[in-house]
Formats: C-alpha cells, structure tokens, sequence
C-alpha cells in the first residue's frame, strides 16, 4: 500500500500564499491535489504525471502550480494570491497509470490518497 503523507497547510489572510508537499512511499506516475470544502465534492485542482505538462481547472489557473521532486518522491503545490474560496482540506493523491490530460484531475483516476491537510484562507 503506498503511503501519502502530506504538509504545509495551515491560515492566511486573502492575497497570501502557502506550499503544500506530499511525500509518497513510492515512485508513482501521476499524481495530483484535491480539495473539499464542507458540504461540496472533492475537486482536483492540479494534477501531473510524469510525461506531460500539468492539468488545472480554471479556478486556480495561473495562481497554483504543481510541481514534483522525483528524486525525493515529492509533489509540490505552490498556491498564491489565496482567496477564501480556496478554503478546503487539500488531499495529494498519486497512481501508478498514465492519465491524460482530460481525466488528470478526475478523483476516479487516483488509487492512493493522503490524509489531507487544512486550508483556511481569511478576507
């Protein structure tokens, strides 16, 4: 079973930035980040495999980037200009598959998840 452990959540006022980390146990081919607010359904928010670029949705196009180490097993979320819609809990999730650019951001295309890690963006 491939352990995700995730880091570097936590509180900022509106405008501000954090980087989320996620080290996984083992080498996987793609992986990605998640959020969920309460009462709304996990959505991807960056996702990367190794071949090919990385995948956003347009909420946080051009304010996020993903980015990974693979030498050290680790993906990178680099979140700026936080807004308080940004507010979830932020999930990484990796698999061993190739997903394309149209399914990378899909929950459906990850076999492993982390515990997650909280979010709170302040106005």
């Amino acid at each position: 079973q491939v352990q995700l452990v995730e880091s570097g959540g936590g509180s900022v006022q509106a405008g501000g930035s954090l980087r989320l980390s996620c080290t996984a146990s083992e080498k996987q081919y793609c992986m990605g980040w998640f959020r969920q607010a309460p009462g709304k359904e996990r959505e991807g928010v960056a996702g990367l495999c190794t071949v090919g670029g990385a995948s956003y949705p347009a909420s946080v196009m051009g304010r996020f980037t993903i980015s990974r180490d693979s030498t050290k097993n680790t993906l990178y979320l680099q979140m700026n200009s936080l807004k308080p819609d940004d507010t979830a809990m932020y999930y990484c999730a990796a698999s061993p598959r190739f997903a394309g650019p149209d399914v990378r951001l899909r929950v459906s295309s990850y076999n492993y998840w982390g515990q997650g890690t909280q979010v709170t963006v302040s106005s």
